[in-house]
């Protein structure tokens, strides 16, 4: 398995927006990591975010905090495509 990947998937469970515990957040740091994997633009992605977990939990979580973890995560998948 790709190590941005693993990585990525890791960073998204532990930003446990809603303090369950980076273990509850398994299918959210999946469908995140999938749609960074696709795109390169941070607000699409931070608004990808921000409808995952609406989803799952029916709460609609801050826009700016949904944008800084997307940015946070394409600095890894960046990382990762230059270590080549």
């Amino acid at each position: 398995m790709d190590s941005a990947y693993v990585k990525m998937v890791q960073h998204v469970k532990e930003w446990d927006p809603f303090r369950f515990g980076p273990e509850f957040y398994e299918t959210e740091a999946s469908d995140v990591v999938q749609v960074v994997s696709e795109f390169d633009d941070p607000d699409y992605i931070a608004a990808k975010i921000q409808h995952i977990y609406f989803m799952s939990f029916e709460e609609v979580l801050d826009i700016n905090k949904c944008k800084e973890l997307a940015k946070q995560l394409l600095v890894i998948k960046e990382t990762d495509r230059c270590q080549f």
